[in-house]
């Protein structure tokens, strides 16, 4: 869809970006203020350095805080050219980069929801920056902005045809740096399949998919051949250890099993979180799959990322940067108050409020303490319901679509 440019909005453009910069100035002074740490970042500074020297990646522990390589090889391979970097600079260029992919983030988010018009983007940026997730996302030094830019500039693509070589791409690449968006792929074949059983023609979705799968086989691949050690290794045991990426019971994990071992006061809530996330991935992606079937594609988007969200062993509060496009979705298709306390909920930094740190005091949280800490990821279960609700009985054209 391109962007819309009336008259009353080209003219308020100016006053639109004015607003954004000054925005997004005081942000980056209230970040020096705070003197963040960007310590992912340092973290991934530190995994391209040991690419560069030969060293083993996953035996790796970076900064003061002792942290671990998380990611798949492909991604430290991009890492490489971050140690050539000076820190301060480094750090500067990725507030800038971050604050860059937000403007894409919110007008791709626009673009999925039906809006065009060009001012809303500053418009939208500008209260953006400051919600939580976007907040430590720059805080932390993160990539969660450029894996969402990936996955949204795929979905919203709209080739002749439905189909070019650049299909599956965005999707691809994002899940071969962080596994999290490999649920997209996922959903696409799932979407293409049920198409099928329906007698309908599923094949756009299940060559999406398949693009996605020939991306991620290359990256992952590619990886294997610079670095057999390393990939080997995470294929095959790093990736299956949860537990050194923190403790699951943190207040930051905002994802099902975080929530459960909070609720639990256990160190790993085990087999429950196994069963309650394999049920919530089935009823996630049913809501994606009917939805994208009945021609909501935004609603699909949302339902699909919020699902990869709560079944993922962790998913900090920087990782729910999917909030931007919940809230523009929630707007735009007349759910004004749930709009509105998603706001609430994601520039309240409520999990931040309960105790945490040292000690692992989350394992012994209060019926106060775990509601706030599970804010996230009950705003995902209430979203995925409402999308269930919001559907309509019809899919493109007017035909019926069988529930």
């Amino acid at each position: 869809m391109a962007m819309i440019v009336s008259p009353s909005a080209h003219r308020g453009v100016p006053v639109a970006l004015g607003v954004c910069l000054v925005s997004f100035a005081a942000f980056w002074a209230a970040q020096r203020a705070a003197h963040v740490s960007m310590i992912d970042l340092m973290v991934y500074r530190a995994e391209g350095a040991t690419v560069r020297a030969g060293g083993d990646l996953y035996a790796l522990r970076a900064t003061a805080a002792h942290l671990p390589t998380t990611y798949p090889p492909f991604a430290a391979l991009l890492f490489t050219p971050l140690p050539l970097l000076d820190t301060a600079l480094l750090r500067a260029l990725a507030t800038a980069g971050n604050l860059a992919l937000l403007v894409v983030f919110v007008r791709l988010s626009l673009k999925l929801v039906g809006h065009a018009r060009v001012d809303t983007v500053w418009w939208i940026a500008a209260p953006a920056v400051w919600c939580e997730p976007v907040w430590t996302t720059v805080r932390y030094g993160q990539i969660n902005l450029l894996l969402a830019v990936l996955v949204l500039w795929d979905m919203t693509r709209r080739p002749a045809g439905g189909y070019d070589r650049w299909t599956g791409v965005g999707l691809g690449l994002a899940a071969a740096v962080k596994l999290t968006p490999a649920l997209f792929p996922v959903f696409l074949l799932a979407t293409g399949l049920v198409a099928r059983l329906r007698g309908g023609h599923g094949e756009p979705w299940l060559r999406h998919a398949r693009g996605a799968a020939v991306v991620f086989a290359s990256a992952t691949l590619l990886a294997a051949a610079v670095l057999p050690y390393d990939s080997w290794r995470f294929w095959t045991d790093t990736l299956f250890r949860a537990s050194r990426v923190g403790h699951a019971e943190d207040t930051a994990n905002q994802a099902l099993r975080g929530v459960l071992a909070r609720l639990l006061h256990a160190p790993e809530p085990g087999a429950l979180w196994v069963a309650c996330g394999a049920v919530t991935a089935a009823l996630g992606l049913a809501v994606a799959v009917r939805a994208e079937l009945r021609g909501q594609r935004a609603w699909a988007v949302c339902a699909c990322a919020v699902t990869a969200l709560l079944i993922s062993p962790v998913s900090w509060t920087h990782h729910w940067v999917w909030c931007v496009p919940l809230v523009l979705l929630l707007w735009t298709r007349g759910h004004r108050a749930a709009a509105l306390c998603t706001v609430l909920v994601f520039c309240s930094y409520a999990p931040w409020w309960v105790p945490h740190g040292t000690g692992r005091p989350e394992l012994h949280q209060s019926g106060g303490e775990l509601a706030l800490s599970a804010v996230y990821g009950a705003v995902g279960a209430v979203f995925l319901a409402l999308a269930r609700t919001s559907l309509p009985t019809t899919g493109p054209g007017g035909v019926r679509v069988k529930p």
